[in-house]
This record gives structure tokens, sequence and C-alpha cells, in this order.
């Protein structure tokens, strides 16, 4: 071996033993090593990460990250230890949940017993913006990334926007197909004109003709585009409450503005992706807190189709039939 290979041999081992004794945590919340810890078989890790592959494809890597994280610092193997450890946090329950949740997944693949504590996240009260504070972001977008927000006022995430090809659209009926993300349900979505017109423009000017290709960038990138643009707005209308907006709460306006206008909450659910009608609810509950939601109602009678048709669009829902007329009812 030549003088110059032990000496890039050396220089690797010394690099080796100081992150052994000084692990890097990046963003991490946990503590630094104290001691140098056995590691954890790559066999154990592969396990845990194998079990999670079917979980969408965000969630595997943020598991993947607090799995490596506390390998560094904790001996995996010991579920009281990791508990103790993930428990010491200073950050939020939230935060503490995902790493939970993560070692869950270790100790399934791996065959080790231990009950995950179920700690209670704080919930933060969702504030929806304006459409007008909306639309003020979106005009100083550029066309690209004005459609782009155009379709997050349909509900869409940034993955599922990330995830739209040729193929998903019908520009001639006016229609997406959503591939959901976070394990969601897919929808079809009907656009209005406006949008319609927009994405007719953009296929055209990029001269996009391979279907399976995505059409818009990832996820970060859209999220990076909306910061840029909010704060090109700020400068503009100097209005402070364009900097709280969020690029997600543009899918809580949706679904919010969404049960204003149909009141059915399984609608909404479907338009939203929501495999689970519990997390459709929520926006009931910010409707309630945004119209002068009353439980008293006011009732009409149908005697004819004409009289159903007209209580129908004035905002009237059908309740039952009596005697061949149509009992109708809507919120005062």
């Amino acid at each position: 071996m030549s003088r110059q290979e032990g000496k890039g041999k050396r220089g690797r081992a010394a690099r080796l033993a100081r992150g052994a004794h000084n692990p890097k945590v990046g963003s991490s919340n946990l503590p630094p090593a104290t001691n140098v810890l056995p590691p954890v078989s790559s066999g154990s890790l592969f396990n845990a990460f194998w079990s999670i592959r079917t979980l969408s494809k965000s969630t595997q890597q943020a598991y993947s990250k607090y799995l490596k994280r506390m390998n560094r610092i904790v001996d995996l193997n010991d579920p009281v230890k990791v508990e103790k450890c993930v428990l010491g946090l200073e950050c939020s329950n939230k935060s503490r949940n995902n790493y939970l949740m993560a070692y869950s997944h270790y100790c399934r693949a791996n065959g080790i017993e231990w009950a995950r504590p179920n700690l209670r996240n704080e919930r933060y009260p969702v504030k929806i913006p304006t459409e007008e504070r909306i639309n003020m972001i979106i005009s100083s977008a550029s066309p690209r990334y004005a459609t782009i927000f155009h379709l997050s006022k349909y509900g869409l995430r940034p993955d599922e926007i990330s995830k739209i090809t040729l193929r998903d659209l019908d520009l001639d009926h006016g229609t997406l197909s959503v591939r959901t993300s976070k394990m969601g349900l897919e929808r079809t979505l009907l656009l209005k004109a406006e949008i319609r017109d927009l994405l007719k423009e953009f296929v055209a000017e990029g001269k996009i003709t391979v279907v399976k290709d995505r059409l818009f960038p990832q996820t970060k990138t859209i999220m990076n585009g909306w910061r840029v643009c909010r704060r090109k707005a700020y400068n503009k209308f100097k209005d402070l409450e364009l900097l709280k907006i969020r690029l997600y709460d543009l899918r809580h306006w949706f679904g919010t503005t969404s049960y204003i206008k149909c009141r059915d909450i399984f609608h909404v659910q479907y338009l939203m992706g929501h495999r689970n009608i519990g997390s459709t609810l929520h926006y009931l509950h910010i409707a309630k807190g945004l119209v002068n939601y009353s439980d008293d109602f006011t009732v009409r009678v149908a005697s004819t189709i004409e009289e159903f048709t007209n209580l129908l669009e004035s905002g009237f829902e059908f309740v039952s039939d009596y005697q061949n007329l149509k009992i109708c009812r809507k919120r005062k």
C-alpha cells in the first residue's frame, strides 16, 4: 500500500470516528448522542423500509428520515429507550407522533412488541382566505404558475398537481382526472371555462404532445413559486394578510366554499378525495363559523314540477313526498 493510500484511509477513518461521536442531526429535534451506539443491522432497517413501501412517497421519505435519525442516537431494538427519547424531544406532539409512527413500522417489521402511545395533537384554527386575496396573488404569477394556482383553487394538493399529465385532461369536455396523494381517493373534476382556456393555452404554447409526461414541476418547486408570488403580491398591494395565505389554504378554501354552496358533505368528500368522512367534516365546522348558519328552516311545498324546479334552483333541498306534493326546506 502506498503512502498516499494510507493517508487516505486514515483520513476516512478519522472522519467516520468524528461522525460517530458527533452525528449531524441537521434540522432534527433529536438531542446529540453522548456515546457511540452499536448500529442497528442494515437488515432491520431494510425490513422497516420494505414494510412502508405501500404508503405514499412523501410518507415513505419522512418515515425513513425519522428512523435514520433515531438510529444515530438510540438503540432501535429497545422500545423503552426509544419512547423515552422521543417523548423528551422539545417539539410539538405532532412531530413526536410522526417519530412514534415511524418506529411502530420498525417494530412490526422486526417482530418487536411495543404499544405506541397516542399523543394528542395541538389543533390550530384554519383561517380561510377570501377569493379576492387569492386572486391578488395569482395575478402576480406567470402564466404557468397562474395555471397551477387556479388548479389549486379546485382543492388539488401540490403533489396531485405535479402528477398531472396530458392523459388526465379532457379539454373538450373540461374535465380533469385527479390521481390522488396521501392514500386518498381518485376523482374527476369539472373545470370552469377560465381554467380550461388556461390549460389549452398552456398545452399549445408548450407544444406538449407526449401524453404521459408531467405538465408541471415537482411539489417543492410549486410551493416555492407560491411564496415568490405571494411576496410579489404583498409588495404590489401592501396587504399584510396576503403573507399569511399558504398554498394549502386554497384547498381549505375550496372545501369550505363547496360545502357552503351544496350543503352535501358526501359530495364535498368526493371533491376533496377524502377516504375518511371525518376529514371532510372539518370543513362543515369551518363553514359554520363563516356564514350565518342557522338551525331554523324555511319550508315550501311544490304541487307542480315547475314549482319544484324553481325551489331547487333557489337553494331549497328536497325533504320528502306527501300526497303528490314535494316538501322542500332551506336554512334561514
